[in-house]
């Protein structure tokens, strides 16, 4: 954590034994029908399983709520609960720590039923405190502490809750506006005879599982770096920090070896500065292939401008910022920087998405010399994600462009991008297209001021 309280991290290069790309694709036929690839959540529950030692959860949205969405979802918070819950049980030895963000306690009105159910199976609950994080909406966390937070808001009131059923008091908006979060997706456990890391964009959380995503799992060296990330959050909180037992002096390889590759653990302004340090080195003959969530951040759209002015070919897929859990978006910010990235002559599609999320942040490199990078994780390329203000976490993955890794979520995008297989993964620029000058300032107002969800 910097002096000025915004976090930023940049681990070393490190070696790696195993590295497994985990993916979530959802699409639907012409029928309407809904068809699922999913991945993720059932490597997160497998980890769990293996554990013996310690296991290490960071997650951002940990909870049932489904907002005003409607249709049928997986019960994701109840399972991963239940999983922790009954490792324990097996190995009472375990040590299991979860680190969430107070959104899941509705900012304080609340204490939810499974978070009861872990701490009585002996689990760790820590509520990352946010006050410590920097402002990202200054203007209205001056007001706050200069004021508001005075006048004893806490607890329920007779405001709807804003995320799911019941309802809640003023304290709880309140503190939404402050525009901040624990927005990590991280899980570490021991398998074995080695640690495993895992760094995701996908919450457990039931309203998000039919999502887009893309996590990596890890093993090596790096997994220590990623856990001295965490003891950062715990410091915070004025826990201890935890220790990972000393790792071998190379990894175990296992399953998808990976001895070409290199990763590194970065958070925050870490990612920022590796993004734009990726960015700048681009030149003709240099490919780059971008899915966004949310992509706002001006230096990194000013970045990507200027390596296809050199030569570089940049597309990019974004989802339309339209769906959020069963209420209508007006496409901020992503349409109005897409339409800034169509004038400068750079390709952009939409994913198609009925009801769900494109909610991957990633970002791969093929380099003409052969060189490829891979960067993924929790990090939408937005101000407050980037700057310091939000907790992040991604890896970042080097080594040659024609290793597997680099292939797979290579082929992902193109499947994707071309429509392959027969399936409508994506739309046009021109179905989403907007180019209305006042609606692009005010995306450039909420980006530079911090009154914004993005």
């Amino acid at each position: 954590m910097r002096p000025d309280g915004r976090a930023g991290f940049a681990g070393p290069p490190r070696p790696v034994g195993e590295l497994q790309v985990l993916t979530d694709v959802t699409w639907h036929d012409a029928t309407g029908r809904r068809h699922a690839e999913q991945a993720i959540f059932d490597a997160q529950l497998a980890m769990i399983r293996a554990a013996r030692r310690l296991i290490v959860a960071d997650l951002f949205l940990f909870n049932p709520w489904r907002g005003a969405a409607t249709g049928v979802f997986q019960a994701r918070c109840q399972a991963l609960t239940e999983a922790l819950v009954a490792q324990r049980r097996r190995h009472p030895e375990l040590r299991v720590v979860l680190i969430t963000d107070p959104i899941n306690t509705a900012y304080g009105a609340e204490w939810p039923d499974h978070f009861r159910q872990l701490q009585a199976a002996g689990v760790t609950l820590v509520i990352t405190p946010l006050k410590y994080l920097a402002d990202s909406n200054p203007a209205w966390s001056g007001l706050w502490r200069g004021a508001l937070r005075h006048f004893g808001l806490d607890g329920r009131g007779r405001l709807p809750h804003p995320f799911g059923e019941g309802e809640v008091g003023f304290g709880t908006y309140f503190r939404l506006l402050h525009f901040k979060a624990n927005h990590r997706k991280t899980l570490i456990s021991d398998e074995g005879d080695r640690w495993l890391g895992l760094i995701s964009s996908a919450n457990p959380h039931d309203a998000s599982c039919w999502h887009h995503n893309l996590a990596l799992r890890f093993d090596g060296p790096a997994v220590a770096d990623l856990m001295a990330t965490e003891n950062q959050v715990l410091a915070l909180a004025g826990e201890a920090p935890i220790d990972v037992p000393a790792l071998p002096a190379e990894p175990v390889s296992i399953g998808i070896l990976a001895p070409a590759l290199q990763v590194a653990v970065l958070t925050e302004a870490g990612i920022r500065d590796r993004v734009l340090a990726e960015l700048q080195k681009l030149r003709s003959g240099d490919r780059v292939m971008l899915a966004m969530f949310y992509l706002a951040h001006r230096p990194i759209v000013r970045a990507l401008i200027a390596a296809h002015r050199r030569g570089a070919e940049v597309r990019i897929l974004l989802d339309a910022n339209h769906d959020a859990f069963g209420h209508r978006k007006d496409g901020l910010p992503n349409r109005q920087v897409a339409w800034e990235l169509d004038r400068a002559g750079i390709a952009v599609r939409w994913f198609k998405t009925q009801g769900e999320q494109a909610h991957g942040k990633w970002l791969l490199i093929r380099r003409a010399d052969g060189g490829g990078c891979l960067v993924s994780g929790s990090a939408n390329f937005t101000r407050r994600n980037l700057d310091g203000f939000n907790l992040e976490t991604d890896l970042v993955v080097t080594g040659p462009a024609a290793h597997s890794v680099f292939q797979s979520v290579g082929t992902l995008f193109e499947r994707q991008w071309r429509n392959e297989d027969g399936i409508e993964f994506s739309l046009a620029y021109g179905v989403f297209a907007e180019r209305r000058l006042l609606k692009y300032l005010r995306y450039r107002f909420m980006e530079f001021s911090g009154w914004s969800t993005f």
